[in-house]
């Protein structure tokens, strides 16, 4: 199957909490901008939450008809060297015209999606892809980012539900951690990783790179194991 080469690159407290407001308060944060662009990584992905607080629109998307999209397809509305990706499975999120936005978006969305929604990607000049029925396929909406939008190296940015969802489809190649030097400790907040099924097993890394910076932060590069 061809994917792109697809990095897991978050800044976290040491105790590995991801929460946005949290971790702009850490030393380390240049450094976390810094080595992300020595990455070469210009196409990035989130998910819906993340993308709600840091790209869309303030609101959510209503269809007034609810007859859903019932077949795996895309639509591909410009050519980039880099994209800003959003999982919305079910097409919730509001978007401004795609041509006031710095980087073209793509939207992956289930078949849970109104086809209504997306007409209104449509009209905003947003590329979208529609994998699988109940839950998003991310080995085929990999495989489409990269024979179709020639996606080959892709960041997943965050939240905890989205980065999981890669690791449990087996499609991270590497995991990159930039650890602020700051502790959360926070009661309910979110981690790197979390909702795999109580029996799952522990999932191995290879230690590929560390390096440690004047700010007191560190960055941590980890292979998976295929």
């Amino acid at each position: 199957m061809n994917k792109p080469h697809i990095f897991c690159y978050m800044m976290t407290s040491t105790d590995v909490r991801i929460d946005c407001a949290m971790t702009s308060k850490l030393n380390g944060v240049k450094d976390y901008y810094k080595e992300l662009d020595k990455l070469n990584i210009p196409s990035t992905l989130s998910g819906r939450i993340t993308a709600q607080l840091e790209l869309a629109l303030p609101g959510e998307y209503i269809s007034a008809d609810t007859t859903k999209e019932t077949h795996d397809c895309f639509s591909k509305k410009t050519d980039s060297d880099g994209y800003d990706i959003i999982v919305d499975t079910k097409g919730r999120l509001l978007w401004d015209n795609d041509n006031n936005y710095e980087n073209p978006h793509i939207i992956i969305s289930s078949q849970k999606v109104n086809k209504e929604c997306l007409k209104y990607l449509d009209s905003k000049n947003i590329s979208w892809i529609v994998s699988w029925k109940d839950n998003i396929d991310l080995a085929k909406a990999s495989e489409i980012l990269f024979d179709k939008f020639n996606v080959k190296r892709l960041g997943i940015v965050g939240g905890s539900k989205i980065n999981t969802a890669f690791l449990k489809a087996n499609l991270l190649d590497e995991i990159v951690l930039l650890i602020g030097a700051g502790i959360d400790a926070r009661i309910g907040y979110t981690t790197l990783f979390d909702g795999l099924d109580e029996n799952s097993d522990v999932i191995p890394l290879q230690l590929n790179k560390v390096k440690s910076f004047e700010s007191g932060a560190v960055m941590i590069s980890y292979k998976t194991i295929k």
